[in-house]
This record gives structure tokens, C-alpha cells and sequence, in this order.
């Protein structure tokens, strides 16, 4: 070992196994790195993100430089290392040199650096773009022959030259990733995850269904209509004359004061303070009708079908209830709907949609099928009931209480299997 020849090599083959762990840690953390968040870096003024960046807008001519150095450390290693058993061991124990090489290699070189960069991807692409970037410089002359064979070799075998990846996530990925984010509170991660949601969600999901629309008839008596009027819990009111689909305007209670407080109110000065009806085509999705809501200056809007009869009413709020969830905070007691009992099930109308008990009471009831609780168990009995029964539907007991004019009127509904 006092030859300075040995002492060379011995120093040679450890840098170029520092070179090689270096090239491998490289292209674990340049590849395993969040390139959304290399971005947001570079927008901050990070150079090294800059650099890494630019990099990974060719990751075939990254790779193809990468693999290129680290072959060439291993290989020089390799051959230095055979060198240097000879000069220590003779040449009867040259078959050690490659059996030597791999262990140390495989270790040093390729399970530890990978290993490291595989949990700092992030801190080690930065330092790593500043050298690679460089390097890059330098050996194009070498990396884009590479290229080209590789791909050509390809195409020979008939195997499709890929196009490079755009880095956008799709919107199944982006609801992954706010679905997954731990740093992100519940309640915001909620309102996300329903913003994402909104284009599944139609207008007809969340719609007040036509059969409890609460509007003015005129044809109603004058005195049955301002008492309705000072009544009604809602801030907007459609107008209309016998039936629904005669819908007039819509009466806001804003303009309803102008004439309430005059003497003799005549059904003209209703019509008068109406503003013109708006309506919303049944398969409209949220995200769509949100910002057709925004661009036309409307707060509701009557939802029709291809026939153009009125199916129901949705509102701004209904849409923005989908985002931020109930603007109530005890839904299944403020719920008129929904009535809890004492041994934990709910007494619950037949009308009521399925997306708000899901809603209301964290359940999982299916809602690609029927609006309605009545329609779904219609749906599963396959039949109209003539007579309470009990049914089971996605783990949720549905007791059939009372039925009226072809629709489950009341039913009851609790968590489990077991018959009440």
C-alpha cells in the first residue's frame, strides 16, 4: 500500500464513486420533485428552481446526461478498480475486481444516495440544477447523438415516439392532491374539494322541486296574496297566473315595500315591481350556472326541461350551500325535513332530495339514480308500495311509515342493518 500508484487509485476510484452517487441522487430528486412547487419557487426568485426548471422542460436530455455521466464514472471506476487488484492481490484474483465494484457501488452509489434524495428531493434538485446546468452546456454535443439514436432504435421496434407530458394536473389529480393535503385545515379543504365538485353537480341535483315552489297566483284573492307576502320566508318569489308554467316575473320583497304600504293595492302593482323571469336549462352544470348567475346579475332562477315546463327553482345560495356547506349549524334539528328521534333514526319526508339527507347527515346514500328519498325507494322496491315495508340501502334502513298519492309520503331511516 506504499506505492503511490495504489494510494492514486485507491483516491481516484473514491471520487469517482462520490461522482457516480452524486449522478444517482441527481436523478431520483430531479425526477421525484414537485414540479407545481419547483414552479412556485421559481416565481419567488428561487435561481436554483429557475435552473431546475429549465432542466425538466426536456427531461430526456436531462436523463439522457445523467445516465451518460454515470456510466462513465462507473465504468472508468471499474476498470480502475480491476487496476488496482491486480497491483494489490496479483492477477489470480482479478474475478473480485467486479464482485468488489457492484457491492460497493450498489451500496454507495445507488441505494444510499438514491435513498437520501428520494426523501429531499426538493433541496437536492435545487443544488443539483446548478451543476447539471453547466454540464448540460458543455455536452450537448454528446447527449443529443444519444437522443437521437435512442429514438430511432424506438421507432425500429415500432414503438410510438412519445410526446413530452404536459405538467398540468387534471382535475381527478388536483382533487387528489387538496383530498390528501395535510397542511390544509378541514373546513377550507371542504370548500376546495367542493369548488372541484361543482361541474359533477347539475342544477337539477339541487333544485327546489316544483311541487314545494312557494309563489304568488294571481288569480288568488288580494288578500290571500299580501298575507302571503308578509308571511313567506324567502327574499324572492315567482309570480304567475293558475300554474307555474305561467310564470309572470319574480317578486322581490325589496320592491314588495313600495306598495304594501299603500291603501289600495291593485294585482297590477304587483306585476309592475316583478322582474322579468330567468331560466335555467335542467342539466346546467354548477360551475357553469355560478358564473351564468354572475354574468346575467341573478340570484334564482326556474329550472326547465327540454319541454320548457318549470321543474323546480335554484338559487345562488343553493349553489354556493354546495361549496361552503349549510349556512346552518345543527342541519338535522333546524331541518323541517328531518326529524330525529330518541333511538337515533330520523323520521324523514319523501320528498326530501337524497344530496341533502347525504349532506345532512353524513351518509352515503346513492344519488346517481333518483332525486328524492320516494324515488329511491321506489327505484329499489321496483314498485309502488301499497303498504309500509322496510328495505335496506347501502348499509341504511328505510322503513316505509307513510304513502300518499303514488309517493312515499314519511319514512324512517337509521345506520345498520337491523330491522327497528
Amino acid at each position: 500500500m506504499d506505492d503511490p500508484s495504489i494510494g492514486a487509485l485507491s483516491s481516484a476510484i473514491a471520487v469517482l464513486i462520490l461522482l457516480s452517487a452524486y449522478f444517482s441522487g441527481s436523478e431520483t430528486a430531479m425526477m421525484r420533485v414537485n414540479r407545481h412547487r419547483l414552479r412556485h419557487l421559481a416565481n419567488e426568485g428561487s435561481r436554483g428552481a429557475r435552473k431546475a426548471n429549465r432542466l425538466l422542460k426536456r427531461p430526456d436530455r436531462l436523463l439522457s446526461l445523467i445516465l451518460i455521466g454515470n456510466n462513465f464514472v462507473n465504468f472508468t471506476a471499474a476498470s480502475l478498480a480491476t487496476i488496482l487488484v491486480i497491483e494489490v492481490l496479483g492477477e489470480s484474483y482479478i474475478a473480485w475486481a467486479p464482485v468488489i465494484c457492484t457491492l460497493v457501488f450498489l451500496i454507495f452509489a445507488e441505494v444510499a444516495p438514491k435513498t437520501i434524495a428520494e426523501a429531499y428531493p426538493e433541496k437536492i434538485s435545487l443544488i443539483s440544477a446548478y451543476v447539471l446546468q453547466p454540464l448540460m452546456a458543455i455536452s450537448w454535443i454528446l447527449v443529443e447523438p444519444v437522443i437521437r439514436i435512442s429514438n430511432g432504435l424506438i421507432r425500429l421496434f415500432g414503438v410510438p415516439e412519445q410526446e413530452a407530458e404536459v405538467d398540468d394536473l387534471t382535475h381527478e389529480e388536483l382533487r387528489t392532491v387538496v383530498n390528501e393535503g395535510a397542511q390544509i385545515a378541514e373546513r377550507p379543504q371542504g370548500m376546495m374539494l367542493g369548488v372541484l365538485d361543482l361541474n359533477k353537480v347539475t342544477v337539477n341535483d339541487i333544485m327546489v322541486p316544483r311541487n314545494e315552489i312557494e309563489g304568488i297566483d294571481l288569480d288568488d284573492d288580494m288578500e290571500n296574496i299580501i298575507a302571503q307576502i308578509r308571511s313567506t320566508q324567502h327574499t324572492r318569489i315567482p309570480v304567475y297566473r293558475k300554474d307555474i308554467d305561467k310564470v309572470l316575473g319574480v317578486l322581490h320583497l325589496r320592491s314588495a315595500a313600495r306598495f304594501l304600504t299603500s291603501e289600495d293595492i291593485a294585482k297590477a302593482s304587483i306585476l309592475q315591481e316583478t322582474d322579468d323571469p330567468y331560466f335555467v336549462p335542467e342539466n346546467t352544470s354548477l360551475q357553469t350556472q355560478l358564473v351564468n348567475f354572475q354574468k346575467a346579475k341573478e340570484r334564482i332562477g326556474l329550472v326547465v326541461d327540454e319541454y320548457g315546463d318549470i321543474l323546480g327553482i335554484v338559487t345562488m345560495e343553493d349553489i354556493l350551500e354546495e361549496i361552503v356547506g349549510e349556512f346552518t349549524t345543527d342541519l338535522a334539528e333546524t331541518n323541517v325535513n328531518i326529524h330525529p328521534n330518541d333511538d337515533g333514526s330520523y323520521m324523514i319526508d319523501g320528498a326530501t332530495q337524497v344530496r341533502l339527507i347525504n349532506r345532512t347527515l353524513d351518509w352515503d346514500l346513492p344519488k346517481d339514480g333518483p332525486k328524492t328519498l320516494s324515488g329511491l325507494i321506489i327505484e329499489e322496491l321496483e314498485t309502488i308500495p301499497d303498504t309500509s315495508c322496510c328495505i335496506s340501502v347501502n348499509g341504511h334502513r328505510i322503513e316505509i311509515v307513510q304513502i300518499q298519492d303514488n309517493m312515499i309520503k314519511t319514512a324512517k331511516m337509521s345506520v345498520g342493518a337491523e330491522p327497528f
